[in-house]
């Protein structure tokens, strides 16, 4: 869908921050000083969501996950509820160090969740003493709360959308160093260069949040309709009774005999 600049004001994604914390790297997407608060160019943001947006729609339709990542308190929900919708992992509580870099040890503490589930279902669970039991249903809480939401990544994500890089920055730099393309929300106080698709916005308020949000995942849920698409034509295409090959012609002898 189609980026208007009038809502994008309207939901106050042009609001940056103090003049004295800026970053200058941020000076292309300036538009204006007002009141010592920098204002982000609307258009420019406005042309960097499409651009984002294709680009997402891209990875989606290619069958990899995008993984969503905002820990701070304005953008838990927003992105959980609308990563959900599209069926993809994300990290709204503390980043797990490692949670990149060390895929495979990531995946071990995800794939014990599935073993005390099964516990759980087939009864060795309350072979368990009452102590023990306590302990593992801890666990359990406490892996959902962090990794719960990741269950179905089962290999490296083919993107990060982030919310906030400052706060984010132990999430980039693992992306970074596996050369894995960051999309971002970028506020005036980041630097850009940390990101290979910036977003130019405000950061800190839940309808500029929320407002770029609905863009983004828009995209990617297009890339995964198309994907969704591509695959019922190419099963209906299999499933399609061969046509039988038209009897040969008769040769002249043959005709004559």
């Amino acid at each position: 869908m189609a980026v208007e600049v009038k809502e994008l004001l309207e939901a106050g994604v042009h609001f940056g921050h103090l003049t004295r914390k800026w970053d200058p790297n941020m000076a292309p997407y300036v538009y204006m000083e007002r009141n010592g608060i920098h204002i982000i160019n609307l258009y420019k943001t406005a042309a960097k969501i499409d651009e984002a947006g294709a680009a997402l729609a891209k990875i989606a339709a290619s069958g990899r996950k995008i993984l969503f990542v905002a820990t701070k308190k304005q953008a838990k929900d927003i992105v959980s509820e609308k990563a959900g919708e599209i069926n993809m992992p994300y990290i709204t509580e503390r980043w797990p160090g490692g949670m990149l870099t060390n895929f495979v040890t990531i995946r071990k503490a995800v794939k014990k969740m599935a073993t005390i589930d099964r516990m759980k279902k087939d009864g060795t669970f309350m072979t368990l003493s009452k102590k023990e039991r306590l302990q593992v249903d801890r666990l359990r809480s406490k892996l959902e709360k962090n990794l719960g939401s990741i269950t179905d990544m089962t290999r490296l994500p083919g993107a990060l959308f982030v919310v906030d890089i400052k706060r984010e920055h132990i999430a980039i730099k693992e992306a970074q160093k596996l050369n894995i393309p960051i999309f971002a929300m970028v506020d005036t106080n980041s630097d850009p260069r940390q990101v290979d698709y910036v977003i130019p916005a405000n950061d800190d308020a839940s309808k500029s949040i929320n407002k770029i949000l609905t863009h983004v995942t828009s995209s990617i849920a297009q890339g995964l309709a198309e994907r969704k698409s591509e695959k019922e034509a190419t099963a209906a295409a299999k499933a399609a009774p061969k046509k039988e090959a038209a009897p040969a012609k008769a040769t002249a002898t043959e005709e004559e005999e």
